[in-house]
């Protein structure tokens, strides 16, 4: 499907729109000091060739002099090439037939408007390497689980004499409920056997 509608493009819009970027590539080269201009163009010429199955993505070593060429080409040239593309894409999506050739147009806007520090590569590239980062980043967090300490054991509650926050008095209190009442200990029922066999022998 992609195939078919990159030579739909190639025929009806791809072609002269990237003889026009080369040109001006050509051109800027020319001038020596515009260069790096023209090599954006040239760029540009390529994508705008082949736009479907192909994306725009940053290049992680892109500094400061990409965002000093971004800015000047944005003045001279970027942001009436973006228009362009954006007009093109809404006289194109008017006619219901050409929606993919209004899609491909606004795939180069980014392009156009913001070249320096980009890299035209496949979708299929981007799409494995966001699943090989997202796996990476699942391997991380499953790592992390796995170091994370083991919470201790949660203790039982102590008696009540051996709570360090249990007042002096009710301490007291609870060994007085604890010990044996006067008059009910084993000795006092010893006596009480002796006086009534002394009673009953005297009977």
């Amino acid at each position: 499907m992609r195939t078919l509608l990159n030579i739909v493009w190639l025929v009806l819009a791809g072609l002269w729109l990237a003889l026009g970027y080369a040109i001006a590539g050509v051109i800027m080269c020319i001038l020596i000091v515009t260069i790096p201009f023209g090599l954006q163009a040239f760029k540009l010429a390529g994508y705008s060739l082949w736009p479907f199955g192909r994306t725009v993505v940053k290049r992680p070593e892109a500094g400061g002099a990409s965002v000093v060429g971004n800015v000047i080409w944005l003045l001279f040239a970027g942001w009436w090439l973006a228009l362009l593309h954006l007009a093109s894409a809404l006289l194109l999506a008017i006619t219901i037939i050409g929606l993919p050739l209004a899609v491909a147009n606004v795939k180069l806007v980014p392009a156009a408007l913001w070249p320096f520090g980009r890299e035209i590569v496949r979708s299929a590239d981007v799409s494995a390497a966001l699943a090989a980062y997202r796996a990476q980043q699942a391997e991380a967090q499953a790592e992390q689980e796995l170091e994370r300490p083991i919470p201790q054991p949660l203790e039982l509650p102590r008696a009540a004499e051996e709570r360090p926050g249990l007042a002096a008095g009710e301490r007291a209190r609870h060994r007085r409920s604890r010990a044996p009442r006067p008059g009910r200990g084993p000795g006092m029922r010893s006596r009480a056997r002796q006086t009534c066999w002394s009673a009953a022998a005297r009977g």
